[in-house]
């Protein structure tokens, strides 16, 4: 008797559910509290404590709802056998409009077609109201119905220029890679991760926001000093038009090599007191690159991508894996569909392991900007960006371990003060 793959998958995906679910109770129960951990008392105003609280619960109670919908629709899709179905019924289409269904590359697109529609559909709602109702409700969202619908075109117009050639690399790849398929995976992954990576920024982000050079004055000489300092290879120095969509706040900085540049977003120079506490924030992403975090968690990723393509290499001949999903044929999509769910586990491990990792990054990053003597304005900014983004101030241990990749504002905070006191 074959084993029932279908049935372990979906069982640990509720399984998975009823945990993250028990997180997610944990974590509300700490959202309403009514008072500041000691650590922020006398440090975030009772106002914004309030409002902090009012949004994370909010947000929260959406949590819960969009959680229950998406196990109950992806239970649903494996268990009843809708991904067959719909994979059967996206072939049957193609001979409709003149197109050969027995063609792997067209039968995939056509595939795609449907679940891109389809994703759209269910996913609309909870756009709309995480938008337009909360984000709105708490002052957050600037973005108008009409700019929320030219950012989905843009979106989906994107996905169709650039899916098609990918899918179809891929599943040619697949197709004629043999024995070396692992390697000629990851080759191709690697190299389309670096091309990404260089026209994102050049060609797809100004397509849904506005860069500007971050005009001549105090905080780019401050900015710019800090970097020479580090030697830092910045070569351009952006500001980031945010606030035509929220009123959330960050930095961040990017590129290959010799070409790096750094985009602060226009809410953060908006909301930070002085250039003191933007140059803090700008000290600890640079601490990230001095201290390679960036690279580490590039060539952790490669790694794991590599890895997954090599056990995808092992699992997809699988002729009873396929049949458990109710699949007659192999598919390369779908055998790659079928190979993530059947990893979910490992997928839960590696995720947890990766925030332990970030969350030292974090730490790391945090000291390297004090040691530079910006100590008090990171500790100043970091409160900024919190009260700002009225993140949550009262956080479960158990969800924030299992979910942050960077540490609650309490921990990073008594980091900061625990190094002081040994300085002392």
């Amino acid at each position: 008797m074959a084993f029932p793959y279908m049935e372990a998958v979906v069982g640990f995906m509720i399984l998975m559910y009823l945990f993250e679910s028990y997180l997610d109770l944990r974590q509300h129960a700490a959202l309403k509290l009514p008072t500041l951990p000691k650590t922020l008392e006398g440090v975030i105003s009772q106002e914004k404590f309030e409002r902090s609280r009012a949004y994370s619960l909010d947000k929260s109670h959406f949590h819960f709802v969009h959680e229950f919908v998406t196990i109950l629709i992806d239970s649903a899709i494996l268990f009843f056998g809708i991904l067959p179905w719909f994979w059967k019924k996206s072939g049957n289409f193609l001979p409709l409009v003149g197109l050969n269904e027995e063609n792997e590359i067209l039968h995939t697109l056509s595939f795609l077609a449907g679940v891109m529609i389809w994703s759209q559909i269910t996913d609309l709602p909870f756009s709309l109201y995480s938008t337009f109702v909360i984000e709105a409700r708490h002052g957050f969202n600037k973005q108008t119905i009409w700019l929320f619908i030219r950012d989905l075109i843009k979106g989906m117009f994107l996905a169709i220029v650039l899916g098609p050639p990918i899918v179809s690399a891929i599943i040619w790849i697949v197709q004629k890679g043999g024995p070396y398929l692992a390697i000629y995976l990851w080759g191709f992954m690697f190299v389309l991760s670096l091309v990404m990576m260089t026209i994102y920024p050049i060609l797809i982000a100004p397509l849904f926001n506005k860069f500007t050079p971050l005009p001549d004055g105090e905080l780019r000489l401050k900015i710019e000093k800090l970097a020479s300092s580090l030697k830092f290879p910045l070569k351009k120095l952006f500001v980031v038009d945010g606030s035509t969509r929220s009123s959330h706040s960050n930095a961040y900085m990017y590129g290959f090599f010799k070409n790096k540049r750094i985009v602060l977003y226009d809410t953060l120079i908006q909301q930070c007191k002085n250039d003191e506490e933007i140059v803090a924030v700008i000290a600890h992403e640079l601490g990230h690159w001095k201290l390679n975090h960036t690279m580490y968690s590039f060539i952790a990723v490669q790694i794991l991508t590599f890895l997954q393509f090599g056990g995808y290499t092992l699992v997809r001949n699988s002729t009873d894996l396929f049949r458990s999903f109710g699949f007659d044929t192999q598919p390369v999509l779908i055998g790659l569909i079928i190979f993530q769910h059947t990893v979910i586990p490992i997928q839960h491990l590696v995720s947890f392991g990766l925030n332990l990792v970030s969350r030292s990054f974090e730490f790391q990053a945090d000291a390297f900007a004090k040691k530079l003597g910006y100590g008090s304005a990171l500790r100043a900014g970091l409160v900024k960006l919190q009260e700002e983004n009225l993140s949550a101030m009262n956080t479960d241990p158990w969800y924030s371990a299992y979910h942050y990749s960077h540490p609650p504002l309490v921990e990073r905070l008594a980091a900061l003060d625990e190094a002081d006191k040994k300085e002392e």
